[in-house]
């Protein structure tokens, strides 16, 4: 908190600040250890069987990082010289396309609205074609981080995954938020993750473990993963220390989602009520923020919202992204749209 905020500090600017809670703490004193390298750390194995469970799939891969999931997805499934498919605003696409400089894939982005590939132009890529590369994987994401947390309709999912499977490509889900997506949605996550060979699952985002992230599909695939893993450096020695938290997360914390998803409506039907503002409205627990009307772009609104206590990140020159947690609860939340109210009321 600086020395003119009026207010306690509200830290919007990712569920990835969360901290972990005490049972986490408590489950990582006691957990068994084992080298992860060599035979195993019974944790992570715990965890991979936990997380293979409940994603519907064969087996799973305990890793340090949901991108670095995204990334033995594609260098299991898709070879060199073939193509990768991404919804053109995903974060695959977006986001971690610098990869291809190890996978050897082609990255290629087809359009969407709020985050659903158009499926004609998806079938026209994947379609016959002279000269025309193999596409290995086509790439989902859901909830979808720059269609300000969307989620994908399952109707289309099971689209994209028939005219992949028919066209001979895998199918791989950016899962980061999958939690949040399923509670949105009111499914279970292995309903969603029905239309993809493989899902990555982020566990340091809303579900507050401090590290990692699981890949899951085929026992095949994820052998293929894992031996990926050790080549980018990605295995760890008594790995179960953070594993530990991580299975408390997909078995604790996935319920509690909804109420973020709930303040998220709070803050975004709070902010469209003021002057020159207008936000999305939040399937699930990222808010974007529209500034453009209020004479102030981004990174001005950006450093306002700071001085006066509130974290928020720049998501382009006119908008903000606003990201709920559980450490943002109603009164946080009450916080934040008086700064709001604040900093439109200097702007007008």
């Amino acid at each position: 908190m600086t020395p003119d905020s009026m207010y306690p500090p509200v830290d919007l600017r990712s569920d990835t600040v969360t901290l972990p809670t005490e049972q986490m703490y408590d489950r990582i004193a006691s957990a068994p250890l084992g080298d992860d390298g060599l035979d195993g750390d019974p944790t992570a194995l715990e965890l991979e069987a936990e997380a293979a469970r409940l994603l519907g799939k064969e087996a799973a891969l305990y890793v340090p990082s949901a991108t670095m999931a995204n990334l033995l997805a594609i260098l299991a499934q898709a070879g060199r010289q073939e193509v990768v498919l991404a919804e053109a605003a995903s974060h695959i696409y977006v986001t971690e396309r610098g990869a291809a400089a190890l996978t050897g894939s082609f990255y290629q982005g087809i359009a969407g609205v709020d985050g659903a590939m158009d499926l004609g132009l998806l079938a026209q890529a994947l379609g016959p074609g002279r000269n025309k590369l193999r596409t290995g994987l086509v790439c989902l994401e859901t909830s979808h981080n720059n269609a300000g947390g969307a989620v994908l309709p399952l109707t289309h999912m099971q689209a994209v995954f028939a005219v992949a499977r028919d066209a001979g490509a895998a199918v791989h889900l950016d899962g980061a938020r999958l939690m949040n997506a399923a509670v949105a949605l009111g499914v279970p996550a292995a309903e969603i993750t029905a239309f993809a060979d493989t899902v990555s699952l982020c566990l340091s985002k809303g579900l507050s473990a401090p590290m990692g992230a699981v890949l899951a599909g085929p026992t095949d695939t994820i052998q293929r993963a894992r031996w990926h893993r050790k080549l980018l450096g990605g295995s760890q020695r008594q790995v179960g220390i953070a594993a530990a938290a991580g299975l408390v997360a997909i078995t604790t914390m996935v319920g509690r989602l909804a109420d973020d998803h709930a303040v998220a409506r709070r803050l975004a039907h709070g902010i469209g009520q003021l002057r020159g503002l207008s936000a999305n409205e939040p399937q699930t627990n990222i808010v974007q923020v529209d500034v453009s009307a209020t004479g102030l772009d981004a990174a001005q609104w950006e450093a306002a919202l700071r001085k006066l206590g509130v974290l928020a990140r720049t998501w382009g020159r006119h908008k903000l992204r606003c990201v709920t947690h559980r450490h943002t609860g109603e009164r946080e939340i009450d916080t934040a749209l008086e700064v709001f109210r604040a900093v439109a009321a200097s702007a007008a």
